[in-house]
């Protein structure tokens, strides 16, 4: 067998056949890839996931990235809608210049579908100190009652051992004989 049969054999071996199939994304898929991709913009405090998604937030921690991400996602193209809270003092619409490239940089390099329409909705907009205070839920409001009331029972706990010790030792030595 010659060098050049060998080539033509390997080559006809790395050939695949043809494979029937079709790859789709579920929305929640293409939802997740933005909400991940959105961390990483400076200014965008949070994508508000509307009334309930809110209460829900407000009770529980949630890590949801796909919270108030809408994407309606075809077999080529995606669209996608969302409504955010910015933060004060920063150049609104350049947070969403970079929330267009982001979204479609990420979708485009995962799932090789086209981003067609990015469509913001700004609902609101906070200092970072306002979103932080809000953003705390009930959850954690538990939490810190908790372990304050955890650290205030300990500590009364430690002052009546040691009011204990000290009249264990008041007591010790009244019967301890004075005198030799």
């Amino acid at each position: 067998m010659t060098g050049r049969d060998q080539m033509n054999k390997r080559s006809n071996a790395q050939t695949k056949p043809d494979i029937n199939g079709e790859l789709t994304y579920d929305d929640k898929v293409v939802q997740k890839i933005v909400g991940i991709a959105l961390e990483e913009i400076d200014g965008l405090l949070t994508v508000d996931g509307g009334f309930f998604s809110n209460i829900k937030n407000k009770l529980v921690n949630s890590d949801d990235v796909r919270s108030g991400i809408n994407a309606e996602v075809g077999k080529k193209q995606v669209a996608i809608d969302m409504d955010i809270v910015a933060e004060y003092g920063k150049d609104i619409e350049d947070i969403f210049e970079q929330m267009k490239e982001v979204i479609t940089r990420e979708v485009k390099d995962m799932t090789h579908l086209d981003v067609i329409e990015v469509n913001v909705n700004v609902v609101d907009v906070k200092t970072r100190e306002e979103y932080e205070a809000d953003s705390e839920t009930v959850q954690d409001k538990v939490k810190n009652t908790a372990e304050k009331t955890g650290n205030f029972a300990s500590k009364k706990t430690d002052q009546a051992k040691n009011a204990m010790d000290k009249g264990r030792r008041k007591a010790d030595e009244a019967r301890e004989p004075r005198v030799e």
